[in-house]
């Protein structure tokens, strides 16, 4: 009988847990995906000179910023340049209006699946206009400043009209692939994309880095300063991102026959960070959308001396380098974090509380109905309080680290892209054990 060494037994289970629940299939899937949506990254524009482009972007701090989150697409000007940004736009859109409008709101709340669906048939089409407002944006943007990028012998009437047409398709593209590693593969479709996409820049910005520091000896004190805050930032980030606070839940015994059910105590886990990555990615998108459309038209050659100047002036004060970028950023992912609660339907005080009461279960202290209702809106609302500056705080060290070392070629890889990189890692984990579950209860039955 061949006998196997604890690391071949711990390989084996491992391969014998990925063929649970279908877990194999999602995560290649995923993969497949992901593929996919780097070799679109890679494909530029009929006419388009991408290293010309390139040239062009260097030193377009706004361009840089969108192509991180793209993952290069917006700087190879590829077919889905715009990437997941309208459709992340028009989910923040979606949810908004389902706060202040009753339809939606019934929608949202009260029709179930059917309701769901008709809020994404909405979405989409929010995300088709978006898309081909911004693409219209970006192309007006090369054919007034960065028309070296454009081929000389291509029609310009032809490219404006055809690369808008594909720029639009693109980002429905990405959005349809999206939703379908969401349904079918691992982890969230929009997030997973938006890493992949933060993923691929790393190696540029740590070229960057050492190129710097390597004809700077003295850099390298603060670049390990530097790198030493990082990782505090990383603790940091899984630290709030899995921190709860527990909530006693006392269930009541039930006699069936000669035996005795339930009364044992559980707990309702409310998280610091209950939209984990989500206020992060929201709050991007709510900034750049404007800072995006005033970036691109400011350098447009505007009649309006005035005009253009206002438009430059207020690009610049939005600037993702600004002093008032950093302050409504930090403003967005709290307001973002508080907003995210209040949708989430397992979060919700009322609900909870007449659940509880529906099945006999109580708060120790407190009396069921209205005054749990109460009592548990106040956790909520102070761990969120709690959750939200501290996720806002988080946000702004690594970047103001980067401005105090003076090692400005890592401010691609703030707390941004950490929170994202590490929150994404972390959902993707737990919907990993989630699949994983039924193996561990297997297990226990043959016990």
């Amino acid at each position: 009988m061949q006998q196997y060494t604890p690391n071949q037994q711990n390989l084996q289970a491992m391969l014998s847990n990925l063929n649970i629940a279908g877990l194999k299939n999602k995560i290649i899937f995923t993969l497949a995906m992901i593929f996919v949506f780097r070799l679109c990254a890679q494909l530029p524009l009929f006419g388009i000179d991408a290293q010309n482009f390139a040239n062009l972007a260097a030193t377009n701090n706004l361009i840089g910023f969108l192509d991180m989150f793209s993952g290069g697409a917006l700087g190879n000007v590829s077919i889905i340049a715009l990437g997941i940004g309208p459709y992340i736009t028009a989910s923040i859109i979606m949810q908004l209006l389902a706060v202040v409008i009753p339809h939606l709101e019934q929608l949202q709340k009260e029709e179930g699946e059917a309701g769901r669906r008709k809020i994404s048939q909405y979405t989409r089409v929010f995300t088709i206009v978006i898309a081909a407002i911004q693409a219209l944006v970006f192309i007006i943007y090369l054919l007034k400043t960065a028309r070296g990028a454009i081929m000389p012998d291509v029609n310009l009437f032809a490219f404006a009209i055809g690369s808008i047409v594909i720029l639009t398709a693109g980002s429905a593209f990405t959005m349809w692939m999206a939703e379908l590693m969401t349904e079918r593969g691992i982890g969230n479709g929009a997030s997973m994309l938006i890493f992949c996409g933060i993923i691929s820049k790393i190696p540029f910005y740590v070229g960057q880095t050492s190129t710097l520091v390597s004809g700077n000896s003295a850099l390298q004190l603060p670049l390990l300063v530097l790198l030493v805050i990082f990782i505090a930032t990383m603790v940091f980030i899984v630290i709030q991102h899995e921190a709860a606070r527990k909530v006693i839940i006392v269930n009541p015994r039930r006699q069936v026959g000669n035996k005795v059910y339930g009364g044992t105590n559980t707990f309702i886990p409310f998280k610091l960070n209950p939209g984990g990555v989500m206020p992060i990615i929201f709050a991007i998108a709510i900034l750049l959308f404007p800072t995006t459309i005033l970036g691109l038209v400011g350098q447009a050659n505007i009649p309006n001396e005035a005009l253009r100047n206002i438009i430059i002036n207020v690009s610049n004060f939005l600037s993702p380098s600004g002093f008032a970028y950093n302050a409504i950023y930090f403003l967005l992912i709290v307001g973002l974090t508080f907003f995210y609660a209040s949708i989430i339907p397992n979060l919700q005080p009322k609900e909870i509380a007449n659940n509880l009461k529906k099945y006999g279960s109580s708060i120790p202290g407190i009396k069921p109905g209205k005054p749990t209702a109460e009592a548990l809106d106040k956790i909520l609302s102070k761990t969120t309080f709690i959750g939200a500056f501290s996720l806002g705080i988080i946000a702004l060290i690594p970047s103001l680290a980067c401005d105090f070392t003076g090692i400005t070629t890592l401010q691609g890889i703030g707390a941004t892209s950490l929170i994202i990189m590490v929150g994404v890692a972390l959902d993707f984990i737990n919907q990993v054990r989630t699949n994983l579950l039924p193996k561990n209860y297997e297990s226990f039955l043959k016990q």
